[in-house]
């Protein structure tokens, strides 16, 4: 067993190379450019909504509140008259990356620690690279990659996104397992 704590370095590295990896992936490559589609009349939507001064959360629409009120007519005959959506609600103005960054760099840590702690509970100190890479990479896929399939499943986020996002989860997991096997404690 090697304890979480004596792991810090392959911790640390791993997020910093998940980080510059994930820059890489959203600010060089395409494949996440049509994620979101543009609404109808955009500025309508916007100007409409905007009525509302809707403050920033998660909303559902139609929302009945709870599984009793799913069955009453008026809430069935909102939903099928329809739009039905998730939707969130950001604050206004240009989005801040620098806040979002932050918590993303803290993510990696969090993923780090976690493949860490299962690979050290998994095996010891000087234990293969193979055997390290295993244990972290399959830990840091779940947390990266298999997490994001319940959007799908109950947001009903399109599962080309989710897959797209899931891929890079599978890149971040090897770059994490990489990190772990190279930096893996000797005896």
């Amino acid at each position: 067993m090697v304890p979480v704590l004596s792991l810090w370095l392959p911790v640390v590295v791993s997020a910093v190379l998940v980080f510059l990896t994930s820059s890489v992936i959203h600010m060089l490559l395409t494949y996440h450019r049509n994620d979101f589609g543009k609404l109808p009349d955009e500025d309508a939507t916007m100007e409409a909504l905007g009525k509302f001064n809707i403050p920033p959360g998660e909303y559902v629409v139609p929302y009945a509140g709870s599984t009793k009120n799913m069955q009453s007519p008026e809430f069935i005959e909102k939903a099928n008259r329809g739009p039905v959506a998730f939707m969130t609600v950001m604050p206004n103005g240009i989005p801040g990356m620098g806040k979002s960054l932050m918590q993303w760099f803290a993510y990696c840590l969090l993923v780090g620690v976690f493949s860490g702690y299962i690979a050290g509970c998994a095996l010891g100190a000087g234990a293969p690279y193979l055997a390290v890479f295993r244990f972290a990479g399959c830990t840091a896929f779940a947390c990266y990659a298999v997490a994001l399939l319940q959007n799908s499943i109950w947001y009903k986020r399109a599962w080309s996104v989710t897959l797209k996002s899931s891929f890079d989860g599978l890149i971040y997991a090897l770059v994490t397992a990489g990190a772990f096997g190279w930096l893996w404690p000797a005896p």
